[in-house]
């Protein structure tokens, strides 16, 4: 399976919370025994991380992951453009790039 990409933008300040149907070969795949870690950061090599996403399979026999972050956590973020990817590993050690791309960062106003 080769990560999709998708691009998107992130509002400083704001909670942020999408869910997600991975899928398999037209179906949803079943993610029992899985895990998710979905990291961003300035550049590929940066070794600081600007923001890390919690990851919950909320449904595995649909293939459902949650990503979110707290509005504290996304208003610590600077205004920019990041890069991101969102992985997930099997119970047995596979892991799996499911989505990667570009993060734009808006500022906040409201504080």
């Amino acid at each position: 399976m080769a990560a999709g990409s998708y691009n998107f933008t992130l509002e400083q300040g704001t909670t942020f919370s999408r869910e997600i149907t991975v899928q398999e070969s037209g179906s949803a795949m079943n993610l029992t025994g899985y895990t998710g870690r979905m990291q961003m950061r300035s550049t590929h090599d940066a070794s600081t991380i600007a923001l890390t996403f919690t990851v919950a399979v909320s449904n595995a026999a649909q293939g459902k992951l949650q990503l979110t972050s707290t509005a504290t956590q996304t208003s610590s973020v600077q205004e920019g453009m990041y890069v991101y990817d969102l992985e997930i590993e099997s119970g047995g050690g596979v892991v799996t790039r499911l989505m990667e791309g570009n993060v734009t960062v808006t500022p906040e106003v409201t504080r």
